[in-house]
């Protein structure tokens, strides 16, 4: 945790808390892909809080770049923008669930469960992105698209 938010201050990039738990989540997953095949890479040649610090180092940036993009693309808000905001309020999901599930009936197995998820079941991008293995910041575009699909279908206003 302390070289993430160590290289987010040298960045100026803000991390949420949230966020802080988002990257080092994938620093261990970094550590754990291939059957530790990082762990297998060290060489002694430093020692291994060192060589995992540069590990932690390389992949916050990573990620911290890739957030950076995503927000200037706008497939994700700022973290400034949104950083002491509230989540969105439950009254802001769809409410008629007869809709969501009609809609549910024309879209692929993974984007109807998301929708499921998020609309009926009442789960969160973290927790649906923990679930499913998807992309935190790909379920605020999949859920506007099927909102755009659900106005299209339904001629409903608003949600």
């Amino acid at each position: 945790m302390h070289v993430v938010e160590h290289n987010s201050h040298l960045r100026s990039q803000a991390v949420r808390a949230d966020q802080l738990d988002d990257i080092c989540a994938e620093v261990f997953l970094e550590i754990l892909r291939d059957d530790y095949a990082v762990l297998r890479r060290f060489r002694r040649q430093s020692s291994l809080a060192s060589y995992l610090a540069v590990i932690a180092r390389r992949v916050a940036i990573r990620e911290m770049s890739n957030r950076r993009k995503a927000e200037e693309l706008g497939h994700v808000k700022s973290s400034k923008a949104t950083s002491g905001r509230r989540p969105e309020p439950p009254e802001s999901r769809i409410a008629d669930r007869d809709e969501v599930e009609n809609l549910l009936s024309g879209l692929s197995g993974e984007e109807a469960e998301i929708i499921r998820r998020y609309h009926l079941g009442g789960q969160s991008y973290r927790e649906i992105s923990r679930e499913l293995g998807v992309p935190e910041n790909s379920i605020g575009p999949l859920l506007s698209r099927a909102r755009d699909q659900l106005r299209r279908k339904r001629g409903v206003v608003g949600t």
